[in-house]
């Protein structure tokens, strides 16, 4: 609140030339060596940023004067003098060998820090998002700033990598008052902002595909998950003996299990089996049978957690009347399947097969003909098995098809910089999303991701000791939440900007243990974790900034806030499953991974959150792993079954819910992952290796221009190579006569 130059008028009433001008006193300003004046300049910026508060009289306000100061300091070029402090902050090796040191470490150690991260994630995020009333100066900074973040501008390297570089740093223990939650949520912004989000990620795919001349996809995945309904959790069998007990009580006859099973998705109808604590407590339960809804838990409310209503289809109706009626999905087939049908069919009719030919159906009878059509008909080609093609052919005609043009996107430029410390990275996110887990018990050797959140003093009130405890809460939950999504991210974007980019980053997931983790994670009371209420409305921003404060009581904070979901993880639970499903996909070895850690009946008890999304991710990492599960597992659990028929898309060859071919499928892990892994490691040598093309560089046999070459060597030969002239050339005794004779 800094007035002084402003002559202690408004902020809010100064015109445009005064506010720039003032802008740039404070950039000036920011150049000073003494570290106190430095932060005091950098805490004017950040109250600019965040919309000059103390002048507003609503929370609009605050919002609209902190979009119009941010878009003046990107103007002014404030993002990067603050980028050439961080770097500085990141380096100020006193600090981190201070930090190390103590004994506690608290939010006093980490100012500066936290004042710049601030100031980066105000601007990240509100040039990120669009709004309708942008002017064309905007949309322009926006580009413009998305492309520089993008761009290795800043010390050769995308922004992004410089935030990985502190999320390593912090978690190697080398600076441990590195904020950790700001950084993440940064990292997790700039990278949503640079490469795209799920929206854009989904034109990017519809582009890519015209250019490799793909059919269109048969439908927008987005637009088809809003549209689903959430379906009523399978009941598990103690949960159905209870209630056929308190119906018995009650007096109503018993109904059998399994009557009615498409009441599995009959919107806001009341399923007498499934999982309803709070009808059993009540005693009045002819009202809820009667489909008028008593108090119920807010979790099964249908109404609640419904997705928007469904936009207009895609494509015109008369389209849609080949895919099967009632279904969400068209089903698809892949080339592989077609081949393997069509071998079966000729080792059974004609007694030999003809290779990968999928054209030749001489011989066979009129069904198979059918079938083949009907396969044909939906046969879907993904990028990624024409990227794979593609590099095949690179890797044995590397001459022939000389150099391969590589596009320079966000997602290529941010591999690059990634590629040599890519396991660090992987493993510290992971170690993060470990530390915040609510599942992981506090141990003295594990990761202390709170350094920013404890204060300096520790409580003394109980209302201090709850306020932390909610806060501390709450600081893990943001650190879960931008971690799932950054992951999910990186492995969609790389997906799609090349599939062995996407490999090389699942394999170190999976052998950082990441599959272990997040059913660590869903082994908890889910929905407990989806309801939890860990945040204090009063003290949200804006909010706290314009209306004056309440005070504060043990009450107050015990009732929570009025939302019966806690969004924030809802999102993360969903992001995890689809992490979850992006490694596993495809991969028996992987899928084996989930059978073996027990994972069935953890996924199973997250289908009692009524979220139409999350249950289409829990159901397609059950439908994977079924006809492993064994024959008795499918029986006791046909609802399941039936829930998985009804929301995943139909592979129509897939045996899923018999589990026929299991014998014929060994589960060799480690062959399955080096194979896989010299794919990646070949072609990331092919594209990215400085000594590509070593094999077939001519070589230099003139003896004058070898030894004139200029060797690079290293800071201290000069210091001992007399040394190793003695130790290795005159000691050796050399046989000259030796050389003399031919071999």
């Amino acid at each position: 609140k800094d007035r002084k130059c402003t002559k202690d008028r408004k902020w809010i009433e100064l015109p445009a030339e005064e506010q720039r001008a003032y802008v740039m006193r404070l950039l000036d300003a920011l150049e000073v060596t003494d570290r106190d004046k430095r932060l005091k300049v950098s805490r004017a910026i950040l109250y600019l940023a965040q919309g000059a508060f103390d002048e507003c009289d609503s929370e609009a306000d605050v919002l609209r004067w902190s979009r119009h100061n941010v878009f003046l300091l990107y103007d002014m070029g404030i993002f990067t003098a603050l980028l050439e402090l961080l770097s500085m902050e990141i380096d100020n090796n006193q600090a981190c060998s201070s930090a190390v040191r103590k004994p506690a470490i608290s939010l006093a150690d980490s100012t500066e820090l936290r004042v710049l991260l601030s100031i980066m994630y105000l601007m990240v995020e509100t040039i990120r998002v669009r709004t309708e009333d942008d002017g064309p100066e905007w949309k322009a900074a926006r580009e413009a700033f998305r492309n520089e973040l993008a761009s290795p501008l800043y010390n050769g390297e995308p922004f992004a990598l410089l935030l990985f570089t502190m999320v390593t740093k912090f978690c190697s223990m080398n600076a441990p008052h590195f904020p950790m939650k700001k950084v993440l949520l940064l990292l997790w912004k700039t990278t949503l902002f640079t490469l795209g989000g799920f929206e854009e990620l989904q034109e990017m795919k519809v582009r890519r595909r015209e250019q490799l001349d793909l059919p269109p996809l048969p439908e927008d995945s987005i637009r088809v998950v809003r549209a689903m309904r959430a379906a009523s959790p399978p009941a598990t069998a103690m949960e159905l003996i209870e209630q056929q007990q308190q119906q018995q009580k009650r007096g109503r006859r018993s109904r059998r299990p399994l009557v009615k099973q498409d009441s599995l998705d009959t919107y806001n109808e009341r399923d007498p089996f499934k999982n309803d604590d709070a009808r059993d407590e009540e005693e009045d339960g002819e009202d809820a049978d009667s489909g008028i809804e008593g108090e119920v838990d807010p979790l099964d409310r249908d109404v609640i957690i419904q997705p928007p209503p469904p936009p207009p289809p895609l494509r015109p109706p008369t389209e849609r009347i080949s895919f099967p009626k009632g279904l969400p999905w068209a089903p698809k087939v892949r080339e592989k399947d077609i081949e393997h049908f069509l071998e079966t069919s000729r080792n059974k009719f004609i007694g030999f097969t003809l290779g990968s030919d999928v054209e030749t159906l001489v011989g066979l009878p009129r069904p198979i003909h059918e079938s083949v059509k009907t396969l044909k008909q939906h046969k879907y080609v993904s990028i990624a098995e024409v990227q794979m093609k593609r590099e095949e052919e690179l890797q044995q005609c590397p001459l022939t098809l000389g150099e391969e043009e590589v596009e320079d996107t966000p997602a290529e430029t941010l591999y690059l910089g990634m590629l040599p410390n890519l396991s660090q990275f992987v493993i510290a996110l992971l170690k993060l999303l470990l530390a915040a887990a609510p599942t992981s018990k506090a141990k003295t050797d594990s990761i202390n991701i709170l350094a920013d959140v404890l204060p300096e003093e520790m409580p003394i009130t109980v209302l201090q000791s709850m306020k932390l405890g909610i806060d501390v809460n709450r600081h893990k939950e943001i650190i879960v939440k931008a971690i799932s999504a950054l992951l999910l991210l990186l492995l969609k974007h790389f997906k799609l900007n090349h599939i062995y980019q996407f490999e090389i980053v699942s394999q170190h997931l999976v052998f950082a243990n990441c599959i272990p983790l997040i059913l660590k994670f869903f082994n908890q009371n889910i929905m407990s974790y989806i309801s939890a209420k860990n945040s204090i409305c009063v003290l949200d921003f804006p909010h706290c900034a314009v209306h004056e404060m309440p005070e504060l009581t043990a009450e107050s904070l015990e009732a929570g806030d009025n939302n019966q979901f806690c969004w924030r993880n809802l999102f993360s639970c969903i992001n995890l499953l689809r992490v979850l499903n992006k490694l596993t996909k495809w991969k028996h070895s992987r899928t084996m991974m989930l059978v073996v850690f027990k994972s069935a009946p953890i996924l199973k008890r997250a289908l009692k959150v009524k979220q139409a999304m999350m249950q289409l991710y829990v159901l397609k990492l059950l439908k994977i792993q079924t006809k492993y599960l064994g024959r008795q597992w499918r029986k006791s659990n046909m609802k399941t079954m039936s829930a998985i028929y009804q929301k995943v898309r139909h592979r129509l060859n897939d045996d899923w819910a018999y589990g026929n071919d299991i014998d014929a499928r060994p589960w060799d892990f480690q062959a399955e992952e080096c194979a896989l892994r010299e794919n990646i490691e070949r072609f990331n040598s092919r594209r990215y290796d400085k000594n590509r093309n070593g094999d077939f560089a001519p070589v230099d046999n003139c003896l004058q221009s070898v030894l004139g070459q200029r060797v690079e060597l290293p800071e201290d030969f000069h210091y001992s190579y007399e040394m190793w002239l003695e130790r290795e050339v005159f000691s050796q005794p050399i046989q000259w006569e030796g050389l003399l004779q031919g071999p």
